[in-house]
């Protein structure tokens, strides 16, 4: 599963075809969520509710480039990164 961001101990990464609504994981530590790109819910999983705050406050930032991601990874295309969270 490509990573597509890291920040604050917290990685970023999108399963190529993976099933829809599009969505990205977010790992931190023991804990994993899939989190929906349009309304930045979660669809599975868990977060600490500090990480979770840093996870959708750069999601909403850069909720375009998820959707282009989102893309790629449908078509088998490489992904982009995406800046972190500073």
């Amino acid at each position: 599963m490509p990573e597509i961001s890291r920040f604050f101990g917290i990685i970023i990464r999108m399963y190529y075809r993976d099933h829809v609504p599009p969505h990205f994981h977010a790992h931190y530590g023991e804990y994993q969520a899939e989190i929906t790109i349009e309304t930045l819910e979660i669809l599975k999983g868990k977060l600490p509710n500090r990480v979770l705050g840093l996870v959708l406050e750069w999601a909403a930032l850069h909720r375009p480039e998820l959707r282009a991601d989102w893309e790629r990874a449908r078509h088998e295309e490489p992904l982009e990164p995406i800046q972190p969270l500073e």
